[in-house]
């Protein structure tokens, strides 16, 4: 019999490994990435060279990837949703920074009978006009509405003031940039970039259906688009948007930082955890539980292919600003200035170390880590690697990276 009235012993697991999925590299260059796993629901993740990164005209990425499951040369926009939700399936389409994404999810058994539809909506979308001016409609509206949030403006306003407003990762669409694109715009753009890179697929699969998709993807056509150039040109430090009628204001700090690459990026992550990155954190523990002058405030690095930057974001009452803006300052310099104790260093790491092994306790969640290893080029073992390396920093490391990467922020306001 077990006792429920003594504590479990106390166990602390700090090993890491994610899973080792199959890879094919296709005759085109294509590659597929597969992990095998023993539930019964698919997904199959179709990645394209086709983000911000690569647009010629602002927003053409976003509206290609939403306009993909809008009609086909054989459906129209309704066929294709009744038939999609009649097997059970879903179609997630995305655009970021870099890439483009086109995912489905289905049921084993369903999915031969979805998969020709995701492949035609992929590859041979129509672009109907009714559906691209319906999308331009509710994107401007939704811009409209955001643009009354001190949030949504602050967090364009840090981005463009980091990278510079004509910068992929700097510069926004607004409403003149929506009713400039055109139809033809998009099937430019599809043609040119939506040729897939990478294939990831996780699933019970057997191999006759592996080498089915192998063969699918191997004979598509894949077209190369010439390498973009972007230097990044930062506005002025400091910034602050008046919102008329605000009771709120939205706080930002961000600045460029080191690559996923380097062999630092492990001990800033660390450090940024430190500072903003959890419930225990320092600003946590200042402006929300000492000062009671925000709900939450956050500290992150955020990763790109060509760059990295570290965000810090809060939101105060307007009357509060200048004082959260000088906490926030107070506790950089704290991290610069002062070493911080073993205890809390402890406590900090295992928080993050326990994170990252949640990050992949379900398969899906794993795959999306091999995801980011293959995507960006990084070593295969990255993240095991960090996970070593996270264990071994120490105070010392901590102090010394705040004092090298810890400077130099740009502050942002509005409210």
């Amino acid at each position: 019999m077990v006792s429920r009235s003594v504590a479990p012993p106390f166990s602390k697991d700090f090993s890491f490994q994610l899973p080792q999925p199959e890879i094919f590299i296709l005759n085109n260059g294509v590659e597929f990435i597969f992990l095998p796993v023993k539930q019964d629901v698919i997904k199959l993740d179709v990645v394209f060279r086709a983000g911000r990164w690569h647009e010629p005209h602002k927003g053409i990425s976003h509206f290609t990837s939403q306009l993909l499951d809008k009609g086909t040369h054989t459906k129209s926009a309704k066929e294709i949703s009744e038939y999609i939700e009649y097997h059970g399936a879903s179609i997630e389409l995305t655009s970021g920074y870099d890439f483009s994404s086109a995912s489905l999810y289905s049921l084993n058994k369903n999915f031969e009978e979805v998969f020709p539809l995701f492949a035609d909506i992929v590859s041979t979308p129509s672009f109907p006009e009714a559906e691209f001016e319906l999308s331009k409609e509710q994107f401007i509206q939704e811009l409209k509405i955001n643009n009354q949030k001190n949030s949504f403006v602050a967090s364009r306003l840090i981005r463009k003031n980091i990278f510079g407003e004509n910068h992929p990762y700097g510069q926004s669409m607004e409403e003149a940039d929506v009713l400039r694109l055109s139809v033809a715009d998009l099937q430019s753009f599809h043609a040119s970039f939506f040729s897939p890179v990478q294939v990831y697929l996780i699933g019970n699969v057997d191999s006759k259906k592996i080498t089915e998709l192998i063969g699918h993807f191997s004979s598509r056509e894949i077209t190369h688009a010439a390498e973009k150039k972007s230097d990044v040109i930062p506005q002025g430090l400091s910034f602050h948007q008046p919102m008329p009628n605000s009771l709120q204001a939205a706080i930002r700090f961000g600045k460029t930082t080191i690559h996923r690459s380097d062999s630092e990026y492990p001990g800033q992550l660390l450090l940024i955890h430190l500072l903003g990155g959890y419930f225990g954190s320092r600003l946590m523990k200042n402006i929300r539980e000492e000062k009671g002058l925000t709900y939450g405030i956050h500290a992150s690095v955020h990763s790109f292919e060509k760059e990295s930057m570290i965000a810090i974001g809060a939101e105060v009452n307007v009357n509060n600003l200048n004082l959260a803006t000088d906490e926030i300052l107070k506790e950089i310099d704290r991290l610069k200035d002062e070493r911080v104790s073993d205890a809390e260093l402890s406590v900090c790491k295992n928080h993050f170390l326990g994170s990252l092994q949640l990050d992949v306790a379900n398969p899906f969640a794993a795959m999306d880590k091999i995801k980011a290893v293959h995507l960006n080029r990084l070593d295969k073992a990255f993240y095991e690697k960090l996970f070593q390396a996270v264990q071994s920093l120490s105070a010392d490391d901590i102090q010394s990276g705040a004092k090298k990467y810890l400077h130099s922020f740009h502050q942002v306001s509005a409210g």
